[in-house]
């Protein structure tokens, strides 16, 4: 048998496994059906890179004081000279094109964040995790921070958590490029220990512009962190998720984080029934 042959059986067998795995977390969250994925998002298609798709309706307009208000000044674009701008850490150096960056309004947030220092967490980097996905989606992923596959790669969500978020996001009859992912802090703590509150001090203005940036209609909060934060609220996850909370006009769906369900396979059905909330309110219920 030629080496072509193997390789194609290789991969299809790689294929048929993963589609299996897909399945396998459908039916342990209790899905029956799934709407298939929009063909295109409201004036335009959403690109695979990122870049910017058909304007929404009020686009431009502020989201009712998202990352506005005075308690989180917009932070002013730091001068660099023409000499620094080669460097891929430098605020001059980012672009539309960047990952998380596909509008002018989110890569002017990137060249704010600049080569960042704000914290304690920027010494331990790779990369700094910005965000990733449709710059004017309707739907907006915030987890807790990055991973270790996260700061190698510069990408919220790729690891073993994020493929599980992939295929929760796909459940709901979305494609991943459609959403936008992002975090609380976006460089990865130590030993993926909890960011501390100065930590996320550093970094919630910069996650609140990106959310007034994008405009999305529903922010699902992924685990304790996230959703303790953007609500303000020490309630436990557990007591937290399914509910809906509403800050600064943006309505957020706190749910478990999906590390958590990895660990705990039997709550993915109560995830479910959290993304399936957040599929009525954006009028893609599931067909019964």
């Amino acid at each position: 048998m030629s080496d072509d042959v193997t390789r194609t059986r290789d991969e299809i067998a790689g294929v048929a496994a993963e589609a299996l795995r897909h399945l396998l977390w459908l039916r342990d969250a209790g899905v029956r059906e799934i709407a298939p994925p929009a063909a295109a998002l409201r004036g335009g298609d959403a690109r695979a890179d990122g870049g910017p798709v058909g304007r929404r309706e009020g686009e431009g307009a502020a989201v009712r004081g998202v990352g506005t208000s005075a308690a989180t000044p917009t932070p002013t674009p730091p001068q660099t000279s023409p000499q620094t701008a080669a460097s891929p850490q430098t605020a001059t150096a980012t672009a539309t094109s960047e990952k998380g960056c596909g509008s002018p309004a989110l890569a002017a947030i990137r060249e704010a964040l600049g080569p960042c220092t704000r914290c304690r967490l920027a010494a331990g980097r790779t990369h700094l995790v910005f965000g990733v996905g449709n710059p004017r989606a309707e739907l907006m992923f915030v987890g807790e921070g990055p991973g270790a596959d996260e700061d190698r790669q510069g990408e919220p969500f790729v690891g073993r958590a994020g493929q599980l978020l992939t295929k929760m996001i796909e459940a709901m009859g979305f494609r991943r490029e459609e959403v936008y992912i992002a975090n609380i802090v976006k460089c990865r703590p130590p030993e993926n220990r909890n960011p501390e509150p100065d930590e996320m001090d550093a970094c919630e203005p910069f996650l609140r512009r990106q959310i007034a940036a994008v405009q999305p209609r529903v922010v699902v909060a992924l685990g304790k962190i996230a959703a303790q934060r953007l609500l303000a609220d020490p309630t436990p996850i557990s007591r937290l998720r399914g509910r809906w909370a509403e800050v600064d006009g943006v309505r957020i769906m706190p749910t478990f984080h999906p590390a958590y369900l990895l660990r705990s396979p039997e709550e993915k059905k109560k995830a479910w029934e959290d993304l399936q909330l957040v599929m009525k309110e954006l009028g893609r219920a599931p067909r019964r």
